[in-house]
């Protein structure tokens, strides 16, 4: 990568939400505390699903699959932003923004296609119950996840090798805290069609296809419960689906709405602060939403608490947790 007078280009600025002193420490106490809850949140609910044999089902094996994504999601962004914070500096090397830009794509990526699995793993559970065992069975389970890595892998892949093909000007800093595809592709001073329209075309495809996916699924699922005689029946076939759906307009509405910010505004810290919904805030609420509205969970959490406390073990971030959620 060079610069337009040749010279090599090995690190880039991530200018953050503030430039103000005074507000760093409270950027870092704000983002140290929400990057520990999304972890410790996250850690238990793997941890608690894990322990626990009655939640050895496909509904639990693709939501501790969610959780640990969520971990490593945040983890690609928030501990640089940290760090920078901590020794005041702004710096992120040409090959570190690469690596993170992948990452954070491939964790993305996993979010979208595992909720797109849990819907149709909802729709089986409602609409063929009496086979949903047979249909969801460990071999389909493991493809199905298999597959969702594949598919982000490869995404993106495409797009960090896409990255490498462009050349980059004075101006290298990023109005954001982390490496954001767009923002890079814009600070790009060579030809930026084939990575706008690969951007594009797989935004459409990867996000755009799964989100049809969900959709149709919870439309036969609102007709199958719609069959359901009593009432009683049909409120506990939909309050199976209630915190997928939450995550589900959450995730998909952060997301748009940060590209509607970015779409209608200048490059600016709005968009930073804006992407901190879908990039920190919604794995955070994640193990909220699915421990306070389940009983499994809830009830798995308390287990997981008692073997601690029987072992002898002081487990203060579910402490910390289960105080939250009561």
């Amino acid at each position: 990568m060079e610069q337009g007078n040749g010279t090599q280009i090995l690190e880039f600025l991530l200018l953050g939400f503030s430039d103000e002193p005074e507000r760093q420490p409270l950027i870092f106490g704000l983002f140290l505390s929400m990057y520990l809850i999304t972890v410790f949140g996250n850690l238990l609910i793997t941890l608690a699903v894990s322990s626990d044999s009655h939640l050895h089902t496909p509904m639990y094996f693709f939501l501790s699959n969610l959780s640990l994504v969520d971990i490593c999601f945040t983890s690609t962004t928030v501990p640089k932003m940290l760090v920078n914070i901590q020794t005041q500096s702004q710096v992120i090397t040409y090959k570190g923004c690469i690596t993170q830009i992948y990452f954070f794509i491939l964790f993305g990526a996993l979010d979208d296609f595992l909720l797109t699995v849990m819907a149709y793993d909802r729709f089986v559970a409602i609409c063929h119950p009496l086979h949903y065992t047979v249909i969801m069975n460990p071999r389909l389970c493991g493809l199905l996840l298999l597959v969702s890595w594949i598919m982000s892998a490869l995404y993106s892949l495409l797009q960090s090798l896409m990255m490498l093909r462009l050349s980059f000007c004075t101006v290298l800093k990023i109005p954001h805290f982390f490496c954001e595809l767009n923002q890079m592709i814009q600070l790009a001073c060579s030809d930026t069609f084939l990575n706008n329209l690969a951007m594009h075309l797989s935004a459409v495809l990867l996000a755009g296809v799964p989100f049809s996916g969900i959709l149709y699924s919870y439309s036969k699922i609102v007709s199958c419960i719609r069959g359901i005689p009593t009432a009683q029946g049909r409120f506990k076939a939909f309050s199976t689906c209630v915190s997928h759906l939450s995550i589900v307009f959450l995730f998909y509405g952060t997301i748009v709405g940060v590209y509607l910010n970015s779409a209608a505004a200048e490059i600016s810290h709005s968009g930073a602060v804006a992407s901190v919904m879908y990039t920190v805030v919604t794995p955070m609420l994640n193990p909220f939403i699915y421990s306070l509205r389940n009983k499994d969970i809830k009830g798995a959490l308390k287990r997981f608490r008692g073997m601690a406390a029987r072992k002898g073990t002081t487990v203060l971030g579910l402490k910390i947790f289960l105080c939250l959620e009561s």
